[in-house]
């Protein structure tokens, strides 16, 4: 009986750590490609996992006064988001971390922060002309 239990448990723990590892509302499972980057597929899929949260960048709350929710809310201020120049945009230097923008998503978050590919890719749409595509 022993034996069964045994088995029992580890089928549950490996069939555990494979759905958390196929889980795709973790943002550090999104991977962007350096180039061609759609907003559709890649950076709003990534907002809404990790900054267009309740409490955070949604409508409701839009903190900073910025809601990430939609593209049209995302670049409607030219200083968040300056298409074809990631670094002139607010939006990066928060994710990079860069002041005078307070780093996001914030340090005391349960949110991961983003990843290098995360930061680069979103800095590539922007630099394509921050597109709605």
């Amino acid at each position: 009986m022993r034996k069964y239990i045994s088995i029992l448990l580890g089928l549950l723990f490996f069939s555990t750590v494979i759905f958390v590892a196929c889980d795709d509302t973790n943002p550090v499972n999104i991977v962007i490609p350096d180039k061609n980057v759609s907003y559709a597929k890649y950076i709003q899929p990534l907002f809404n996992i990790s900054c267009a949260i309740s409490g955070c960048h949604d409508n409701a709350t839009a903190a900073g006064g910025l809601s990430l929710v939609s593209w049209s809310s995302t670049v409607a201020n030219p200083q968040i988001v300056f298409p074809g120049n990631a670094d002139n945009s607010a939006l990066v230097w928060a994710i990079e971390g860069r002041a005078p923008q307070p780093p996001m998503p914030p340090i005391n978050s349960s949110i991961p922060p983003l990843t290098l590919n995360q930061i680069k890719g979103i800095k590539t749409w922007i630099n394509e002309g921050a597109k709605n595509n």
